[in-house]
């Protein structure tokens, strides 16, 4: 663990920052729209904004580095980033709002993909397990971070946003100050959806499905804290809790899928999370601390979720495929986060703020039946074939999760030698 954090901690430190400001500005941006009388469908539609940017900055990002370089291209999304981030404040009406959004997720993907590709190049075999551990640490504990930040002044001023236009132009210094240089960069390729659908269809419904139910939990969640009632500082404790259960749990969740069927602990991870989100729609409104103690939980489960999904698909292609598979998935899951919070704004709009919960709970039930369906259908793989089950944190770009299969592959080879 040192020798990986002391080859990457500038890294970290520029990443912290970066999810920091991420996790500020969508917190903010949810509750100003509450603010300023949007209906959730079209906050939700807002939000989607951002899943539709980084979708696209995925896919063009790769081309503008071969073309420019990292660190030109680095430097130039930060920028347009603090830029946008600060017309919100300026230009306040939806249509504005949800460019704004596509421009900050496709700034968000090219800053992950430059900063993940360095991470890329300096773990080697020994250090690329710890270095994704501590990069889904610092992803997930850096956005918990940023909610705090929402009590700082009022949200219905200007300030909100200059303090995340200023973290994220301090973010390049750390990264651009680096002596190491620039990493040698190579995306990988998708392979079709038809041949990852035949090999694993749960691992492709499971990808969509996931990506509808976080899209919809991290656009959202704050739409909803804020039409329940909930104070500022109360949001931050809300939101904040979803990405405190995702690291507490997502270890030991992962080790049991090393140990068991991983289509049974998907299934019954996916089963209590839509319990979870039940309780919380039935019962979150009669004590706060209750409602954050839930949504600790069920954050816990849900983002545990798509590191068992990736692993899962894992389990069934050869090694070969594996790095073209994963960037297929992410395709997948970006699509599903373009549809979830318009499903979850809409819904609100229907039932009110509970709304939330249910749309969760709905799409878990429907992945927990779809995962029971193809235990019935295939055999469980046997577990001395199965790789080691790989921390990736929800949203990561192909990069990553091509890491992790390479990390899969590794701890694969390493069972049968």
């Amino acid at each position: 663990m040192i020798t990986a954090l002391a080859a990457t901690w500038s890294l970290f430190i520029g990443l912290i920052l970066i999810m920091a400001a991420h996790g500020l500005q969508s917190t903010l941006l949810g509750v100003r729209a509450g603010l300023e009388g949007f209906d959730e469908t079209v906050t939700g539609v807002i939000m989607a904004g951002y899943y539709a940017g980084f979708l696209i900055g995925s896919l063009v990002t790769p081309l503008m580095v071969r073309r420019v370089g990292h660190i030109r291209v680095f430097a130039a999304v930060a920028s347009v980033a603090s830029v946008a981030v600060l017309a919100h404040s300026v230009l306040i009406e939806p249509v504005s709002w949800t460019a704004m959004r596509i421009a900050t997720g496709f700034c968000v993907a090219a800053l992950y993909i430059v900063a993940e590709s360095w991470l890329n190049d300096r773990a080697t075999n020994e250090t690329r397990g710890q270095v994704l551990a501590i990069y889904m640490i610092v992803v997930m504990l850096g956005m918990a971070a940023g909610q705090y930040l929402l009590v700082l002044s009022d949200p219905n001023g200007f300030v909100l946003f200059i303090l995340v236009s200023v973290l994220l132009s301090i973010s390049l210094v750390p990264m651009l100050l680096s002596a190491s240089p620039a990493p040698y960069f190579d995306a990988p390729q998708p392979v079709s959806l038809r041949v990852l659908y035949m090999s694993s269809p749960l691992a492709v419904v499971g990808a969509a499905l996931l990506g509808v139910a976080q899209g919809a939990l991290l656009g959202m969640s704050a739409v909803y804290a804020t039409s329940a009632g909930l104070t500022g500082a109360e949001i931050s404790i809300f939101v904040s809790a979803f990405m405190i259960g995702g690291v507490l749990l997502q270890f030991p969740i992962g080790r049991l899928s090393d140990r068991f069927d991983r289509r049974l602990v998907m299934t019954v991870v996916t089963l209590i999370a839509a319990g979870v989100a039940g309780a919380a729609w039935s019962i979150g409104d009669l004590d706060r601390w209750l409602l954050f103690g839930l949504a600790a939980l069920f954050g816990g489960f849900c983002l545990s979720m798509y590191a068992l999904v990736l692993s899962h698909a894992n389990d069934h292609l050869e090694r070969e495929q594996m790095v073209a598979a994963s960037s297929t998935l992410y395709l997948v899951y970006a699509v599903g986060g373009i549809l979830g919070p318009p499903a979850a704004g809409a819904a609100m709009d229907l039932t009110g703020p509970s709304g939330f919960f249910a749309t969760v709970a709905v799409l878990h039930l429907m992945l927990g039946g779809f995962a029971l369906y193809r235990m019935a259908r295939r055999p469980a793989v046997p577990l001395e074939e199965q790789g080691g089950w790989v921390a990736v944190s929800q949203g990561s770009t192909p990069i990553v999760a091509a890491m992790a299969a390479d990390e899969y592959a590794e701890s694969q080879s390493q069972q049968e030698s």
